[in-house]
C-alpha cells in the first residue's frame, strides 16, 4: 500500500467549535483528523473544507444517532465513505443519543 489513507473522525461535544476542537494522527500510510462539533448542522457544514483536504473516509462517534448519520451520508453525496462507532445510549451524552439532543 503506498497511498495514504486521509479520514477524518468527527465526534459531538458540547460547545466544541471544529475549528479549533481538531487535531490529526499522523502513521505512514494513515492519517486522520479528529474534529470535536457542537451539533449535526456543524458536522455536515465541515464536510466540503475535509474533502478539499483529501478525506475520503468519515468515521462518526457514537453520539450520532440514527438521524445524525443519515444528514451526514446525505451531505458527504457519494463522495466519502461514512462509517460508524454505535451506542445506543451515549455515557459521555448523559446517555441519550445526539438524535434525542439536536432535535
Amino acid at each position: 500500500m503506498t497511498d495514504i489513507l486521509k479520514a477524518a473522525f468527527i465526534f459531538v461535544a458540547p460547545h466544541a467549535v471544529a475549528e479549533t476542537h481538531n487535531a490529526w494522527v499522523k502513521t505512514e500510510q494513515v492519517h486522520v483528523k479528529m474534529i470535536a462539533v457542537s451539533n449535526y448542522l456543524q458536522a455536515g457544514d465541515l464536510l466540503s473544507a475535509l474533502y478539499e483536504e483529501g478525506i475520503r473516509a468519515i468515521e462518526l462517534c457514537a453520539g450520532f444517532g440514527h438521524l445524525g448519520v443519515a444528514h451526514m451520508v446525505e451531505k458527504a453525496a457519494g463522495k466519502m465513505h461514512v462509517g460508524v462507532v454505535r451506542f445506543d445510549l451515549h455515557p459521555g451524552l448523559g446517555n441519550v443519543s445526539g438524535d434525542s439532543l439536536f432535535k
